[in-house]
């Protein structure tokens, strides 16, 4: 027995909305920037991987003192340009600048909160 087309209409109608909120909340989730900021430290490596979503996922080696265990900053870039500079500047000091991004719903934008979106090679 089919389904009445009243039943159809309304089932259409709330996929859509669902969907434009999710949609919605996506965007401002990537626009809007909950801090932002600068590290300085060594490029440690940069590449992209996944599954299906590819990303450029990256790892600077922050050094607080000399001969001190280095922390590691793991970041996401979004931009391929950005990326292209990051890898001309591996195993260099570098200062990376970011804008944390929290509540994204999938690592098919980054596996991390932490967007780069310039980087800077800091002379000795």
């Amino acid at each position: 027995m089919p389904l009445p087309k009243s039943i159809l209409s309304a089932a259409f109608v709330l996929v859509v909305v669902v969907s434009v909120i999710l949609a919605g909340y996506i965007w401002l989730a990537l626009s809007w920037s909950y801090s932002e900021g600068e590290l300085a430290g060594f490029m440690q490596k940069l590449s992209k991987k996944g599954w299906l979503c590819k990303t450029w996922e990256g790892e600077l080696s922050l050094v607080a003192l000399p001969g001190a265990a280095p922390e590691k900053f793991l970041f996401t870039v979004r931009e391929d340009s950005v990326a292209a500079k990051i890898n001309e500047q591996v195993g260099q000091r570098v200062a990376l600048y970011y804008e944390e991004h929290r509540g994204l719903p999938t690592s098919c934008f980054g596996d991390t909160a932490y967007f780069v979106t310039e980087v800077k090679l800091v002379k000795p």
